[in-house]
């Protein structure tokens, strides 16, 4: 009898040590794919950011003064600040990758520490995710203007004259995306941490 209480109670440790075992490996690797993860974001968003605001052309267009009269050749630069939705653009991801800069820093000062720091750092990853997001819409809509044009507003499409300009805010508009996924990671990453911690 003594044996079989012992060989239960003997179960029941190694059982439990188990489960400990399992219960402290998760957060690592938690931790260790939200390192790896916030570098990625980091390089991304400064990518997408710097990509696009250095990007600058400049080429000969002939302007229609007259109807009538043949056009004029004028010298026409291409520039991220001559568009709000490009500064907007560029300023979104900035501030991502500022964000997830610094709180890289609190993530790996925080291991083990209180939950509110956790979910604090969830609900910033969500406001990222949604500018990040909120910023593709703008620099999209730029793109499909420059792309396609816009007859009803005679709005002409520029990427055939501008064609690297446009090919780095495409490139900009990638690398951004693949930072607002990485963001998005994080959120499902941070609430599965947090689900397991409140058990």
């Amino acid at each position: 009898m003594e044996s079989q209480a012992n060989g239960n109670i003997d179960g029941t440790q190694m059982e439990e040590s188990r489960s400990t075992q399992v219960h402290v490996a998760n957060p690592k690797t938690i931790r260790s794919s939200d390192f790896i993860l916030r570098l990625l974001a980091i390089g991304t968003t400064l990518a997408a950011a710097i990509v696009i605001g250095l990007a600058k052309e400049t080429e000969v267009v002939p302007v229609s003064i007259f109807p009538g009269i043949p056009p004029v050749s004028v010298l026409v630069p291409a520039k991220m600040r001559y568009t709000s939705a490009l500064v907007y653009f560029v300023v979104a991801n900035a501030i991502a990758c500022g964000y997830a800069l610094l709180s890289l820093f609190v993530t790996i000062g925080q291991h083990g520490g209180p939950k509110g720091v956790g979910l604090g750092i969830t609900i910033l990853d969500v406001i990222m995710v949604a500018l990040l997001f909120s910023g593709l819409g703008a620099a999209a809509t730029i793109g499909v203007l420059g792309l396609e044009g816009n007859s009803q507003m005679r709005w002409n499409k520029v990427c055939n004259t501008f064609e690297k300009f446009c090919r780095s805010l495409a490139v900009s508009q990638i690398l951004s995306m693949i930072g607002s996924l990485v963001f998005l990671l994080l959120v499902v990453l941070s609430i599965m941490h947090l689900h397991r911690r409140s058990r």
